[in-house]
């Protein structure tokens, strides 16, 4: 059984007089331990997928589905806590509370799900020294760079062990050498706790590292890249083929 399974996501908005499709009809399989990215031009609705996908926003038709759980159907309540136990999220921009320390924004997750902290101590030890963030966990997010923020979003979305990771273009306010170095350390965590990890970047050094790599056309997804290095050009290139 796949770890994430989609089934004809569809999700609209109205703007003015017309609806405007974000996500059309996008069906998507993601095994256990996958390192899947998401491409896209700006608009095409890879982060609003990835938002449903997360449990984050709903969809107007379609299920997801996460263990078999379906995420759709949950109430907010039990779908928040869910989320807590199962996914963990990291922003493009970071979203810290400004007023709170490192090791603070950190813990949120374990506050919110209602677990002890002392029960996260070894696991954040862990996590602390694979993101070098031991000397600045008691620094506020405008004491820290923009790359040291960003690790601490990675760590706040790793303390509770998630099974499945998503990232929303969380390389996307990095230079270079500190994009590369985010990839480095996702990919690290990711082995370390064993994770699946679902990721929607612009940047194709990044997702060039993903077992898979899927593009989002106008709203509809299809495989651009797999293992073997096989590429799909469009959306309609695929269908054709579907329908030879």
């Amino acid at each position: 059984m796949p770890i994430l399974e989609t089934e004809n996501i569809i999700k609209q908005y109205k703007q003015y007089d017309a609806v405007v499709t974000a996500v059309d009809r996008v069906n998507l399989k993601v095994e256990d331990g996958e390192f899947i990215a998401i491409i896209g031009a700006s608009g095409s609705g890879k982060s609003t997928f990835l938002s449903i996908c997360a449990g984050l926003d709903k969809p107007n038709a379609g299920t997801v589905k996460i263990r078999g759980n379906e995420l759709t159907s949950m109430s907010p309540d039990k779908l928040a806590r869910f989320r807590g136990i199962y996914t963990g999220f990291i922003f493009q921009r970071h979203n810290l509370i400004p007023q709170f320390t490192a090791l603070e924004n950190i813990l949120i997750p374990t506050v919110m799900c209602g677990k002890e902290e002392c029960r996260y101590e070894e696991h954040l030890k862990k996590l602390v020294e694979m993101l070098n963030l031991k000397d600045r966990l008691h620094h506020l997010p405008s004491e820290l760079s923009g790359g040291q923020q960003q690790r601490v979003a990675i760590a706040r979305a790793l303390i509770n062990r998630p099974q499945v990771l998503f990232a929303d273009e969380p390389t996307g306010n990095l230079d270079r050498e500190n994009a590369d170095e985010v990839l480095r350390l996702l990919l690290l965590t990711k082995e370390a706790i064993g994770q699946t990890l679902l990721m929607v970047t612009h940047d194709l050094t990044i997702a060039e590292h993903a077992d898979k790599i899927y593009k989002m056309d106008n709203g509809r997804l299809y495989l651009f890249k797999d293992k073997d290095g096989y590429r799909r050009n469009t959306y309609e290139e695929d269908m054709k083929k579907a329908h030879l």
